[in-house]
């Protein structure tokens, strides 16, 4: 076992791995031998739910290398599985790299072929589901480790319906993802011309949606200051929430300001 973890740090020494990644590797091998164990010494998982793990160099972090390699085989099994145009959404949160992660994603599905519909910025998840079905896509990916700390980040995959992926989906998926032993075998770029992205329009759309929703509006017109007091805890929800909040009529919403800027 020790002298397969120390095979995975030599092939990333000597194979098509960025400097910058090379670098962080030595350091590590220098300074703490076990940080660069742990980093080596299996393969994050693909699981049901995507990814999740601290971030990091090494076969057992979320990197550039291991969000490639799982978008690399969702797109093989989409490829396979889809016939005609297949299309992709893809959103991220305020995690720290998930943009970074985020454009990965969709250059990788880019270069598979897969047109691909990137959120310019980030989004909750609610939003990413409804525009797959609002799209009419064949699969989508949120770049996020909810509650997890801020050393994490993840990597949700999701079907046409707008939800994460279920049987036989998931295995075909995780499959594809095990199938792949070298980076040499990921399309990092070439598809840039397959990429859209999506703003305002996406967003009124989805608040249309959500505005609809509403059971019985009469009861809001008569409460309509009601005070309501909200906090997106440095996430996310902050794009979305405080806008329907006053859609619904309610005219006495107050903001946490203090915790209301996305901080990683």
């Amino acid at each position: 076992m020790e002298n397969k973890w120390k095979q995975q740090v030599e092939l990333w020494l000597t194979g098509s791995y960025d400097e910058e990644t090379k670098s962080q590797i030595r350091q590590l091998q220098k300074d703490n031998p076990q940080a660069l164990e742990e980093a080596f010494y299996q393969t994050l998982e693909f699981g049901t739910g995507g990814l999740r793990g601290l971030m990091g160099v090494g076969t057992n972090r979320m990197n550039k290398y291991t969000v490639g390699t799982a978008t690399q085989g969702f797109a093989n099994y989409l490829n396979k599985s889809v016939e005609g145009e297949i299309r992709a959404v893809i959103a991220h949160d305020c995690r720290n790299n998930s943009r970074t992660f985020a454009e990965i994603t969709a250059n990788v599905m880019a270069a598979n072929g897969i047109k691909v519909f990137l959120f310019e910025a980030l989004r909750p998840t609610p939003e990413l589901s409804f525009t797959i079905r609002r799209l009419k896509a064949h699969g989508g990916v949120v770049c996020t480790a909810s509650h997890n700390p801020k050393e994490y980040n993840g990597y949700k995959a999701y079907w046409n319906d707008g939800g994460q992926l279920v049987p036989p989906h998931d295995k075909n998926v995780i499959d594809e993802v095990n199938k792949i032993v070298s980076i040499d075998e990921i399309k990092w770029h070439g598809g840039e011309k397959n990429i859209t992205l999506l703003g305002k329009e996406a967003d009124e759309a989805y608040l249309n949606a959500v505005e609809k929703l509403s059971i019985n509006p009469d009861i809001i017109k008569k409460q309509h200051d009601l005070k309501i007091v909200y906090t997106s805890i440095h996430g996310t929800g902050i794009t979305l929430v405080p806008e329907i909040l006053k859609r619904f009529g309610f005219t006495n919403v107050n903001i946490v300001e203090e915790q209301a800027t996305p901080d990683g």
